[in-house]
C-alpha cells in the first residue's frame, strides 16, 4: 500500500498498471545495439580473425598477438567498479554514450598501427582504461530502473546483443578481410558502434524521470534510489556467495569454450565440423537469455537457475576421454553450455538489482563484474596449462563439472529479495532534491 500511496501521489507518476515495454521499449533498444557493438563482444568475437593477418604482416606470435586482449580483459575487470560509481554519481547516459565513443575511436585505430608491437598492446590498453562503460554494467543499470516487474526478461533481450554478435560478428569480418584486407576491416568494425548504437543511444539511451519510474523503484519519491551502498553491499555474505558463483561458473565456462575447437580436434572432429559445433553457441546463449530471463520474472531466481548451471557438468561429462564422439552429442554438450552462459549473464545485473537495490548499482555491479572478468582472463590459461602438464583435458574438465554445480548451489544461500519498496521515516522527511542521475 504504501508503495502504491506514493506512486500516486508523486506528481506526473505512471500509472502501476502501465507496461513496462511501453515505456521503457526505445531505451531497451538503444541499451541491446550498445551492448552488442561496445567493447565487450566486438573485441571478443573478431581478434581471433585477425590473428593471421597480423602475423603474417608483422611476424608476431599467437602468444603476442593475444595478450592484447588479455591486458584489455584485467584492465576493464578493474575498473569496472570506477565506471559503475561514474554511472551512479554523474548519470549513466554520459558514462555510456562518451565510454562506447572512444572504444570505437580506439577500434579504428588499429587500422593504422605500424609495425611495432607496443603500439598495439598499447591501443588494448586504451580500450581498457576507457572501453568498459560500454558493457553491460551501465546499460544494464538503465534497465533495471526502467523495468521490475518485467526486469528479467528486459535484461535477458538487452544481453541478447551479445549473442547477436556472436553469430553476425564472425562473418562480418571474415568477408572484410577476404575481400579488403584487415586494416579496412578494423575501420569498418568501428562503424557499427560509431554508426549504429551511438546515434540510436543519443536519441533514445537514457535514465527515468523520478516520476518515470515503477513504483517498486520509485517507492522514496524522488529524494533516492532504494537499496544498499556498495559498503554496506559488501557486508552483507550474500554479496560474496554471488561474487563466489559467478567465479566459479565463469572459470569452468570461459576455458571450455576457448579449447573446445582442440577438444574436438582431439576426438576426430574436422575443422568444418567443430566450426559447426561452435556455431551452437550463438543460438544457446540467445535462448539461454530470453528463457531464463522470462523465468525470472516468474520465479525465485536461484531455483530457476540452480538446473541450468547445473545442465554443463553433463556438457564436461560428455566431452571426457578420447574416444570418437558422435557430432549430435558435441552439438548437445555446447547447446547446454551456451545455454548455461546465456544465463549466468542475465543472472548477475537481475540479483545485483534485487538483492541490492539501485542505490549503488552501477559500482556494486562493477565489483561483481571483477569476479566475471578476471575469472574469464585466467580460464583459459587454466585450462591449457591443465592439457600441456597432464596431456589431456579431463581433470579440467571433471573440475569444471564440480564448479558448475557448486556456483549453483551456492545461490540458494542468498534467501529472499529484501523489500526496497517500503518507504522510512528519514525518506519521507528528506529533502525533494533532484536526483543527477536521472537525465
Amino acid at each position: 500500500e504504501q508503495v502504491c500511496l506514493v506512486a500516486m501521489t508523486s506528481p506526473g507518476a505512471a500509472a502501476p498498471s502501465r507496461n513496462e515495454f511501453g515505456r521503457g521499449w526505445k531505451v531497451l533498444i538503444a541499451s541491446l545495439l550498445g551492448t552488442a557493438f561496445g567493447a565487450s563482444p566486438l573485441p571478443f568475437n573478431t581478434v581471433g580473425f585477425f590473428i593471421d593477418p597480423l602475423q603474417q604482416e608483422f611476424g608476431w606470435t599467437r602468444t603476442e598477438i593475444s595478450l592484447g586482449i588479455t591486458i584489455y580483459g584485467v584492465l576493464g575487470a578493474l575498473l569496472a567498479p570506477v565506471f559503475g560509481w561514474l554511472a551512479d554519481r554523474f548519470g549513466v547516459r554520459q558514462v555510456a554514450l562518451a565510454s562506447l565513443t572512444t572504444f570505437a575511436l580506439v577500434f579504428a585505430s588499429f587500422s593504422i598501427i605500424p609495425g611495432d608491437l607496443y603500439w598495439y598492446y598499447a591501443l588494448w590498453v586504451l580500450i581498457g582504461l576507457f572501453g568498459i562503460g560500454s558493457t553491460p554494467i551501465t546499460w544494464s543499470r538503465a534497465i533495471n530502473l526502467w523495468f521490475f516487474k518485467q526486469r528479467g526478461l528486459a535484461l535477458g533481450l538487452t544481453l541478447v546483443g551479445t549473442s547477436i554478435s556472436a553469430m553476425a560478428l564472425p562473418i562480418i569480418t571474415t568477408w572484410l578481410i577476404n575481400d579488403f584486407g584487415w586494416r579496412v576491416t578494423y575501420a569498418a568494425l568501428a562503424l557499427l558502434p560509431l554508426g549504429i548504437a551511438l546515434p540510436i543511444g543519443l536519441i533514445w539511451f537514457r535514465e527515468p524521470k523520478p516520476e518515470e519510474r515503477p513504483p517498486e523503484i520509485a517507492a522514496a519519491g524522488a529524494v533516492s534510489l532504494p537499496g544498499r551502498s556498495l559498503k554496506e553491499a559488501m557486508s552483507e555474505p550474500r554479496f560474496w556467495i554471488l561474487w563466489a558463483s559467478i567465479a566459479l561458473v565463469t572459470i569452468a565456462y570461459s576455458g571450455a569454450l576457448v579449447h573446445l575447437p582442440s577438444m574436438l580436434g582431439a576426438r576426430g572432429f574436422e575443422r568444418t565440423e567443430a566450426a559447426a559445433v561452435m556455431s551452437v553457441f550463438g543460438l544457446s546463449i540467445f535462448a539461454g537469455r530470453i528463457i531464463t530471463g522470462y523465468l525470472l520474472d516468474k520465479f525465485w531466481a536461484p531455483i530457476v537457475t540452480l538446473p541450468i548451471l547445473c545442465l554443463p557438468a553433463l556438457s564436461c561429462w560428455i566431452l571426457l576421454g578420447d574416444g570418437p564422439l558422435a557430432f549430435a552429442v558435441a552439438i548437445l554438450a555446447a547447446f547446454l553450455m551456451g545455454f548455461a552462459s546465456g544465463a549466468e549473464t542475465d543472472l548477475v545485473a537481475y540479483l545485483a538489482g534485487r538483492y541490492f537495490g539501485m542505490k549503488s548499482y552501477g559500482q556494486i555491479y562493477g565489483v561483481l563484474y571483477m569476479a566475471f572478468g578476471l575469472s574469464a582472463a585466467v580460464s583459459a590459461t587454466l585450462y591449457g596449462w591443465v592439457r600441456d602438464t597432464t596431456g589431456s583435458y579431463d581433470p579440467i574438465l571433471i573440475a569444471a563439472a564440480v564448479m558448475f554445480i557448486a556456483g549453483a548451489l551456492l545461490l540458494l544461500l542468498l534467501g529472499p529479495y529484501p523489500d526496497f519498496g517500503r518507504v522510512t521515516e528519514e525518506e519521507r522527511d528528506a529533502t525533494t532534491a533532484p536526483n543527477p542521475s536521472a537525465k
